[in-house]
């Protein structure tokens, strides 16, 4: 295990950190240019060598429901990863990706044909152009589908 003192070395040959003393003989580590509220990298550095690196939403780390992973025992290697992998997130912006509307298509016994298109988070069914009914949640639009006869048509 790195010591109090080698973690604070390997943290702080990161310049863009800020290093910002809390209670208990603690030690936080801001990065300050963060695109995100969050700016704390490294939370609760102690004496003891106890600490946790702030990696909510990156793949490859198991975090707490802070977005935390405890450093205590990591390696130089490990913890030079995990800071910089850290500060890389709180760096790029997440790119959108827009969703695909979901359409359905839908038919009866006798041949009527729906169309089923989520539309700005409403549920809407369609007769050709013409708007049949309108549903505020997908299970709500699908019970009266299933309701009235309808089966969805397996593309």
């Amino acid at each position: 295990m790195l010591t109090f003192e080698e973690k604070q070395a390997i943290i702080e040959s990161f310049p863009e950190l800020t290093r910002k003393a809390v209670s208990l003989n603690r030690v936080n580590y801001h990065y300050e240019d963060s695109l995100y509220d969050k700016t704390v990298v490294i939370q609760h550095l102690h004496p003891n060598g106890n600490g946790f690196v702030y990696v909510a939403g990156l793949p490859g780390y198991d975090a707490d429901d802070r977005g935390l992973v405890n450093v205590r025992e990591a390696t130089e290697e490990e913890l030079r990863k995990t800071i910089a992998d850290s500060i890389k997130g709180l760096s790029e912006v997440e790119e959108e990706v827009e969703a695909q509307p979901i359409e359905e298509q839908w038919i009866s016994q006798d041949g009527s044909e729906l169309k089923l298109i989520e539309e700005e988070g409403f549920w809407n069914l369609y007769h050709g152009l013409n708007l049949e009914e309108s549903f505020s949640a997908y299970g709500h639009a699908i019970g009266y589908l299933k309701e009235e006869g309808f089966t969805q048509v397996e593309e």
